[in-house]
């Protein structure tokens, strides 16, 4: 079932949004993502974060990324992210909701600071037919946060999730994220409220997975 969130008017995403990231300079970038992008990201992601509670039965905590690391480079993207830790996302599975320039991305993401790696994977392995069966033909999945590359769910195989799920296991700097992208053109992304329905669908349907990884 899915959550019917009550909102009126939430903010969408325009294609000046998405013009940020060609934007020089790290202040100059990071100035419009505080002030263009993130604002979008706390509306949305206070929403968000109460319809993922609902369907993961625990109190799920919005963090907004600071990118407070980068001294020279300007970021390439820039993303909200949604867990049970109060503190922290990084080290935890969580949900994302992001921009790149040339689309939006929504993951369940396992990325390489969690620490339990290797048992989430052995987790996945031991069902996967049923992970399989859990992510629609249309998701897609990387293993790589930084990178905009991804595969289509319906061109894997099942060797080609267990060499995904292996890699993600044995090196260290491997992730895994499953989801949905959505172009920067896309209709959708200008209605906050759709986009905010089409968001908590899909967090809703990779909540299984969000659920067997957190042991």
């Amino acid at each position: 079932m899915t959550t019917q969130t009550t909102s009126a008017g939430l903010p969408g995403f325009t294609q000046a949004d998405f013009d940020v990231f060609g934007l020089e300079g790290l202040e100059e970038r990071m100035a419009a993502i505080q002030n263009l992008i993130q604002p979008k990201f706390r509306a949305i992601g206070e929403q968000l974060s109460v319809d993922a509670a609902v369907h993961a039965g625990n109190e799920m905590y919005l963090h907004v990324a600071r990118h407070a690391r980068r001294k020279v480079n300007p970021p390439k993207d820039t993303w909200l992210a949604i867990c049970s830790n109060k503190r922290g996302y990084k080290a935890h599975p969580h949900f994302q909701l992001g921009l790149f320039d040339d689309h939006l991305f929504l993951w369940l993401a396992l990325i390489y600071e969690v620490p339990n790696k290797s048992n989430i994977a052995a987790a996945y392995l031991n069902q996967l037919d049923d992970v399989i069966a859990a992510v629609p033909k249309d998701y897609v999945l990387s293993q790589d946060h930084m990178k905009k590359e991804s595969t289509v769910i319906g061109d894997m195989s099942r060797q080609d999730w267990t060499n995904a799920l292996v890699r993600f296991r044995d090196v260290k700097k491997a992730e895994l994220l499953i989801g949905r992208h959505i172009k920067a053109n896309d209709a959708l992304l200008r209605d906050g409220d759709a986009l905010l329905q089409f968001a908590s669908t899909t967090y809703e349907t990779l909540m299984p997975l969000y659920r067997m990884a957190i042991i």
